[in-house]
């Protein structure tokens, strides 16, 4: 398994690698996005605290067109939260899994979002899920990090990266999907 997906990351090294030189020179805020030689947009970066991961993380959704795909530990932030449901009601298919502590955690948004009609399951099978990914149109790659939490925009020191790339996507996709079959439907408290 290590070497299919390594032998998949090779095509991604005109990517990476000037991505690890740019964040280790840059600083703690919102960067610009890297593009390619077409001049499209590949990947962009966030830091926190008070960075803009929230802000890029919402621009992102609002772009959203098929599907969303949501694997969180924390999750607590409400503007993220929001812009789900926007897209939901746009007739973008959601849908999220959590960790087993999103059950009971006091702000969680697993019931603001169970309660709007998004699907919401709980990974309850390891001892944390602490996957922080969005997989958006089967072409998009939100990861890092940064958990979807008040504290982490505002507080921790977080990183925050979103890819433009079909193969990279297709590997979280199958991720997520191997997750979900093992998640437990969660309807809310």
């Amino acid at each position: 398994m290590i070497l299919k997906i390594k032998s998949k990351l090779v095509g991604l090294e005109k990517i990476v690698l000037p991505l690890v030189l740019f964040l280790s020179l840059g600083g703690c805020q919102s960067q610009p996005a890297g593009v390619s030689g077409n001049s499209k947009p590949v990947w962009s970066v966030a830091f926190s605290p008070q960075g803009g991961c929230t802000e890029l993380v919402v621009d992102t959704l609002t772009k959203a067109k098929t599907e969303v795909l949501v694997q969180a530990y924390s999750f607590t932030s409400a503007p993220i939260a929001r812009a789900l449901i926007e897209a939901k009601n746009r007739g973008v298919k959601v849908e999220v899994i959590l960790d087993k502590s999103q059950r009971t955690e006091r702000y969680s948004e697993a019931d603001f979002l169970a309660h709007s009609g998004i699907p919401v399951s709980i990974d309850a099978v390891h001892s944390i899920a602490h996957n922080k990914v969005m997989v958006i149109d089967d072409e998009t790659v939100i990861t890092g990090s940064f958990n979807f939490t008040k504290a982490a925009e505002e507080h921790n020191a977080e990183n925050l990266l979103v890819f433009h790339d079909k193969e990279l996507a297709a590997l979280y996709k199958r991720n997520w999907q191997k997750h979900q079959a093992h998640s437990e439907p969660y309807g809310g408290r």
